[in-house]
């Protein structure tokens, strides 16, 4: 694998560089995030390892970063931080997996195997469909620049619809996405939600972005509307 290892002790990056490099992988090294955003854009690597505490841009903000510029290798963030909320921070960031320093050698080459095998799909941490968009960490939505305020149920669907944009989704398939098992009042709900959002997300801006096909389901048009 090719590994883009982002770290500003040069003693760490010595270490970690020689325990990769002693099974066959290549490693590039960039001390600063600024050094990783054109780095990740010029070579296709296999997974980034993305310290938190860098200078200048934070590992937070360069992970932030690469994935809104369209770099979806997988990146692996390490830190001597243990709190719950730097953990949620890069996770929330585009990170696809954490580790706290000191670390075994040996753990972080088996967590690098793990994410080279899920490969580099896109998974953006903001959800873009058209001009409709949704951050599932701060459960906001907008149509353009005009915020829209959801219920939780609401929510919940618009987040399907937009993680399946121009997929038909069967009225199942959204009752069990927003509903558990205990709920027994099914019979209209999805038809009363349904017009619950478009009088939200469309209505007001003059859109019709989620279509009725009939007999299937529904469907989120995949230009917004």
């Amino acid at each position: 694998m090719r590994v883009l290892l982002v770290e500003d002790d040069a003693k760490m990056a010595a270490l970690v560089r020689r325990g990769l490099t002693e099974n066959g992988t290549a490693i590039d090294v960039a001390p600063q995030g600024e050094d990783a955003l054109w780095m990740a854009r010029a070579h296709d690597y296999d997974v980034i390892v993305l310290d938190v505490m860098l200078p200048g841009l934070d590992g937070f903000e360069t992970c932030a970063t690469l994935r809104a510029q369209g770099v979806w290798a997988p990146v692996l963030m390490l830190t001597a931080r243990d709190a719950v909320e730097d953990r949620v921070s890069g996770l929330d960031a585009g990170a696809d997996d954490y580790l706290t320093k000191p670390f075994s050698l040996a753990e972080l080459r088996a967590r690098l195997r793990a994410l080279v095998r899920r490969g580099a799909a896109e998974r953006p941490t903001v959800l873009e469909v058209g001009d409709l968009r949704l951050d599932p960490a701060t459960h906001e939505v907008w149509r353009g620049d005009e915020p829209i305020k959801l219920s939780t149920k609401e929510y919940a669907l618009l987040e399907l619809f937009m993680r399946k944009a121009g997929e038909v989704i069967s009225r199942y398939e959204l009752l069990e996405h927003g509903w558990d098992m205990g709920y027994h009042n099914r019979s209209n709900v999805i038809t009363v939600y349904i017009r619950y959002l478009r009088e939200k997300i469309d209505r007001p801006f003059g859109r019709d972005s989620i279509e009725t096909v009939h007999g299937a389901g529904y469907r989120l048009r995949t230009d917004g509307g």
